[in-house]
């Protein structure tokens, strides 16, 4: 379709961010209340939705305060969202009913293990992706893994006529993982995010803060020329007590909201809920004004070096186990 103005390729998009408390460690509660925000988003317009990062069933914030809690880490497995589940078709039938393109952060229950996972559901319920964060940041990775190859491909059409991609929280600090995304000819781009609180001026580091995280979707933003949905959630004393982290290094008090949308030259296009107010922020976006930006500034066409610099990767997805041909008899 390229760029041509029409039904399916509209000009102007409605899109919709949350930015909500999750139903921590509650599964079934944490389905009931996207399939809400899901509805409430397409009632006022929304043709694409964006949840933060591990929405389902909350970012697992006690792994800032001790590396390992049994307890928890056993309700958390439970809690987690399988993709082949009565959950997930429960979501996806809510996409279909409300005609809304759905990016969902979860965390993915596979046989046990646990992977910080994105799916894109179109406006007609199908999965059209989904992915796992590439590498678990730092003690994430005592509760997460990694992931293999497929999950690269994170760029889609959908049925709001936009391809829509979507990546978590400091993959945005990686540089050619963007460039991959951007080579997909990204449109809009859903970036998932844990609570983020303000920085306070100590040793910690600024690029884990509100600050540093919002900087890092606005320079995506300029880099890409999409328009990106920055979707955060909160924490309250509700979290705060389940998971034991006031005396933790991050998520100690309740904040955490800080979602936005950001327009494809780096600009905020939203005005900012509070840190601990529930709801949604809505923009209606104006895709000649990508391609103003792209006519400045394309990293994957007019912008581009690719006789100089190019990008190598394998997308394949590995397998546990991999048969062997039996030798043929002589």
């Amino acid at each position: 379709m390229g760029d041509e103005i029409t039904l399916q390729n509209p000009a102007t998009i409605r899109v919709a961010v949350t930015q909500l408390e999750p139903e921590w460690l509650d599964l079934q509660a944490s389905v009931a209340k996207t399939c809400r925000y899901i509805a409430e988003a397409a009632e006022n317009g929304a043709k694409v939705v964006s949840f933060a990062e591990a929405f389902i069933p909350g970012y697992p914030a006690w792994i800032w305060s001790r590396p390992l809690d049994p307890v928890l880490s056993v309700k958390y497995i439970k809690n987690s969202l399988s993709i082949d589940s009565p959950e997930m078709r429960k979501i996806q039938s809510c996409a279909a009913a409300n005609k809304i393109v759905v990016s969902l952060g979860f965390s993915e229950n596979s046989h046990g293990s646990l992977y910080i996972a994105q799916a894109i559901i179109d406006n007609d319920g199908a999965l059209l992706m989904h992915r796992r964060k590439l590498k678990a940041t730092h003690m994430e990775r005592t509760i997460f893994g990694d992931a293999s190859g497929s999950s690269l491909n994170n760029v889609v059409a959908t049925g709001a006529g936009r391809r829509v991609g979507a990546l978590a929280c400091w993959e945005h600090c990686q540089p050619l993982l963007k460039y991959h995304t951007l080579h997909q000819r990204e449109e809009i781009h859903c970036a998932a995010w844990p609570p983020l609180v303000p920085h306070q001026g100590g040793p910690d580091l600024w690029s884990m803060s509100q600050e540093g995280c919002q900087t890092l979707s606005q320079v995506y933003a300029i880099e890409s020329q999409t328009f990106v949905l920055h979707a955060t959630t909160i924490i309250t004393d509700k979290g705060i007590d389940l998971m034991s982290t006031k005396d933790g290094l991050l998520m100690t008090y309740p904040s955490g909201g800080a979602s936005a949308i950001i327009g494809c030259d780096g600009r905020v296009l939203t005005k900012p809920l509070g840190p601990t107010e529930e709801g949604i922020i809505y923009a209606d976006l104006d895709f000649d004004q990508q391609v103003l930006a792209r006519s400045f500034l394309d990293a994957c066409g007019h912008y581009s070096r690719p006789d100089l610099l190019w990008l190598g990767a394998d997308t394949r997805e590995r397998k546990l186990k991999i048969e062997s041909e039996k030798p043929e008899e002589k």
